[in-house]
């Protein structure tokens, strides 16, 4: 035997001891809690597809209990990419994600308008047709998820990626047919702070050697907050360029704001003249998708000059759930009513396996978390993953002027990246789809980092909920490394 076939021999070794002793000393702590579910309330007979779900333990003590839906890849499990996807917020369920956006079930809303239990029905646009994806209900509060001490419950935007990383290294432990997978960080709204310091922790924790290795290939993010200044600011050009204001007003706002709408000088009464101006024509409008109608039952809400985090959570439940429905046009919020009455069905929670006495009732979206915005720009993150031979995926839905696309594109462009094709059209079915960027950068001879930047056409916030068969279209090419 060679000495280079010895060296790697008994690198080979070494690697497999450390991971057996990593692992040992994770399941002799506490062993994951998962279950194999057959079928749910609301769906006809067994279910067409793998679904887990189950807790891990993270922290100190591992007081927190982060909850899980595993859906194995309706393709090619062993082939196929492994994705963990986190919902906005921050504080909204994995379940919105799977009901509403990329899961394989959503709400059979003609057969559940009659007053008795949901309906589910198979999304034919799944993600889960081409991937195996984990949905995980985090930070802690959010979902399922719960902390059995009060402290658990206090978080920040640094301390909730270190946990969902140390989720990740204990679910791969307890799964490991999958450590070979290509694994992908996906999520979209606020996830764009929290998906970029997950996959620095990743990749920082295989250059150190922690256990297991993770075979990370790239992330995902949809409609991404990433940049406190750059997003709010670009409300007013995203307006302009929707012609929701005037080129009169967004040439004197230019002149007289400089392009500040996040922080104006309040002592210039022609720039906050302005400001009211561009307030006053984009008020009445649906933030998530500025064509679709507000609900009648709810005051509008003018766009805000400081920022809400709360702003980013479209959550209009608790309002729907506590008042009847006032006529008028459908809104989108009343299919969210839906998941309020499945999630907190307590024959649901038993095929979930959700532990009794953890969670009273169920938030898509909760929005008293004891939550610390800690980050306010992960575009550094960015900038240093472009060092790393990763590929990215930032998609936006052009509708959206919660986190409106100019705003995404804006900070892209910050990053100084080499544009290999310029802004081109993309296509599903023949018709256009959005548009597309491509950038890169070299890491070494021959290997690079990528960005893809695309655009939804007609997609709000987010995309996948607005244009489901576009968007399934745009990930089955970009998992393949096809162009869109």
């Amino acid at each position: 035997m060679s000495v280079i076939r010895l060296r790697n021999t008994r690198c080979h070794l070494i690697n497999m001891m450390l991971f057996l002793a990593f692992t040992l000393l994770l399941l002799s702590d506490a062993a994951a809690s998962k279950s194999i579910i057959k079928s749910l309330p609301g769906f006809d007979g067994n279910l067409p597809f793998v679904l887990e779900t189950g807790y891990i333990g993270v922290g100190e003590l591992e007081a927190v209990q982060l909850f899980y839906y595993f859906i194995e890849s309706e393709r090619s499990p062993k082939d196929d990419p492994l994705v963990l996807w986190l919902t906005g917020g921050p504080g909204c369920s994995a379940l919105s994600g799977i009901i509403y956006e990329i899961g394989p079930l959503s709400f059979d809303y003609a057969k559940s308008s009659g007053g008795g239990k949901p309906v589910l029905a198979l999304n034919p646009y799944s993600w889960t047709k081409i991937a195996n994806i984990i949905f995980v209900d985090a930070p802690v509060g959010t979902g399922f998820s719960y902390s059995t001490t009060w402290e658990g419950y206090h978080v920040s935007d640094t301390i909730s990626a270190a946990e969902t990383y140390e989720f990740l290294r204990k679910w791969l432990v307890d799964h490991p047919k999958f450590l070979t997978n290509p694994l992908y960080v996906a999520g979209d709204s606020y996830t764009g702070i929290v998906a970029p310091i997950i996959v620095q922790e990743i990749s920082d924790g295989n250059e150190v050697g922690h256990q297991p290795t993770m075979n990370l290939k790239g992330y995902v993010l949809g409609n991404p907050r990433t940049d406190y200044e750059i997003q709010i600011n670009s409300i007013v050009p995203f307006a302009h360029l929707k012609v929701l204001i005037s080129d009169k007003l967004y040439e004197s706002f230019m002149k007289n704001c400089k392009g500040e709408y996040l922080n104006p000088d309040q002592r210039n009464a022609s720039c906050m003249e302005d400001i009211l101006a561009i307030k006053e024509c984009i008020r009445n409008l649906c933030n998530a998708h500025i064509l679709e109608p507000t609900c009648k039952d709810i005051s509008p809400k003018p766009v805000p000059l400081k920022w809400d985090p709360r702003f980013l959570i479209a959550d209009d439940a608790d309002i729907l759930l506590s008042s009847p429905r006032v006529p008028g046009p459908w809104c989108r919020s009343y299919n969210y009513v839906y998941i309020y009455m499945w999630a907190n069905d307590e024959t649901v929670r038993d095929a979930l396996h959700i532990r009794k006495g953890t969670i009273k009732d169920w938030r898509r979206c909760n929005k008293t978390l004891a939550y610390s915005y800690n980050v306010k720009s992960t575009v550094d993150y960015h900038r240093n993953l472009t060092k790393k031979p990763y590929r990215a995926l930032i998609y936006s839905g052009d509708h959206d002027m919660l986190i409106p696309y100019v705003g995404t594109l804006e900070w892209i462009e910050s990053l100084n990246l080499t544009i290999k094709y310029d802004w081109e059209p993309w296509f599903v079915d023949g018709q256009v789809a959005g548009y597309a960027m491509l950038y890169a950068d070299n890491v070494q001879d021959y290997i690079t980092y990528d960005l893809t930047f695309a655009t939804v056409k007609g997609g709000g916030h987010t995309a996948p909920e607005y244009r489901p068969e576009q968007c399934f279209a745009m990930m089955d090419r970009w998992f393949d490394y096809y162009p869109l």
